[in-house]
């Protein structure tokens, strides 16, 4: 057993099922806290469904403090989890962290309560070592990352927001790696916006189209002509904007009846070369132009964003290469995270955890060779920007 594997157990002994923290943060406060961290937590949702929110922050030593020279690292991540499914079908209990064949198993082994720990003892270990750094450290910490996400990241962010509090590098532990902990850094996400369409009709009997009006035959060349739309080209660092259905629905349930609606439910998945307004207007007018009576809700999930290689990157691409020998690839592909609201008061914010492939998933788990070197790089990168203040 090491610190990061023994905190990564008591983490995954806690059963936070979204939105419940399980006493996590606590957990991780206390270990903060004795090293020189004042917390804040803050509990926001509807009774019953209450979000527990940590920020904490170690500030600068004192001569950076006082001169304002100071840079604030940010770490960030979630202590709520996905439900674990049919239990029977674990080969061990989900909340009960279980080493076996190399690896350690537990729901939010990867997802991301290994991060977290891993978060925790690099941070023990540059603290103990240079205790009066330039460098300031923050933790922001939810339990509604795998839930609604409307009460947790958000909600700190607009604390922090209001207060003036400035952010300048954030590192969210989400499991980024592919197959080996180094290999990929996300270092932006698309942004997501969603469309609820209704295109309206004219109910009948399907004997009498005549008498009718189908909206779902007025609404198909609209659909075929989006289908072929090229939104955007893309960047160097994003693929192109997509545009995909992902529910239609039209039918009153009787074979015999025309509707006199049919619903679609879509998805943007866009790069910085769009942006909603754009994509809005765009999508509005092919409707427009044939002519469709209809109804459209926007829901933006969020926005992109994108930190190109610099301070930040480049210290997290030293300290991986430092410790495992590898050149870890860039990335913006994966669906959205919490990323999407730092990115809004912190200019360099990118992701990086241990590999993937299990998330979700029943057997949750990872390798326990990952989890030595995910502290040293986080630490390693603690060191880098240290070194970069005193250069």
């Amino acid at each position: 057993m090491n610190p990061t594997l023994d905190l990564a157990c008591d983490l995954i002994a806690c059963p936070s099922e979204t939105p419940s923290d399980a006493h996590c943060q606590q957990r991780i406060g206390a270990r903060l806290q004795a090293i020189g961290f004042q917390l804040e937590t803050l509990v926001s949702g509807p009774p019953g469904g209450e979000v527990t929110n940590l920020w904490a922050k170690r500030p600068a030593g004192g001569a950076a403090h006082a001169s304002g020279t100071s840079k604030l690292l940010v770490f960030a991540g979630h202590t709520d989890v996905v439900p674990t499914g049919p239990v029977k079908l674990w080969d061990s209990d989900p909340f009960k962290p279980t080493l076996r064949e190399g690896k350690l198993f537990g729901r939010g082994a990867a997802d991301m309560k290994t991060s977290l720990a891993a978060f925790v003892v690099a941070t023990e270990e540059f603290v103990a070592a240079r205790p009066g750094s330039p460098l300031a450290i923050g933790f922001l910490l939810t339990s509604d990352e795998e839930g609604p996400a409307v009460d947790g990241t958000v909600k700190v962010c607009e604390m922090l927001q209001a207060r003036g509090e400035v952010l300048d590098y954030c590192i969210v532990g989400e499991p980024t790696a592919v197959t080996h902990t180094g290999d990929m850094i996300k270092n932006g996400r698309r942004g997501s916006l969603g469309g609820k369409l209704t295109v309206k009709g004219t109910q009948g009997h399907i004997a009498y189209p005549q008498l009718a009006n189908n909206p779902i035959h007025l609404l198909a060349p609209a659909l075929a002509e989006l289908i072929t739309i090229e939104w955007d080209q893309g960047n160097a660092f994003f693929p192109p904007t997509s545009w995909q259905v992902s529910n239609i629905h039209g039918g009153a349930g009787a074979s015999n009846v025309i509707p006199g609606e049919v619903v679609l439910d879509f998805n943007f998945r866009f790069s910085t070369e769009s942006t909603p307004e754009t994509l809005q207007n765009r999508l509005q007018a092919v409707l427009d132009r044939h002519d469709l009576a209809y109804d459209l809700a926007w829901t933006l999930s969020g926005l992109p964003f994108l930190t190109p290689p610099g301070t930040l990157v480049d210290a997290v691409v030293d300290a991986i290469h430092a410790e495992t020998g590898l050149t870890p690839k860039l990335s913006t592909s994966g669906g959205t995270s919490d990323g999407r609201f730092i990115a809004k008061l912190c200019p360099q914010v990118i992701e990086f955890g241990p590999p993937n492939a299990s998330i979700h998933k029943i057997n949750e788990h990872i390798a326990l060779s990952d989890i030595e070197p995910l502290k040293n790089i986080y630490r390693r990168t603690l060191e880098n920007l240290h070194a970069q203040l005193l250069a």
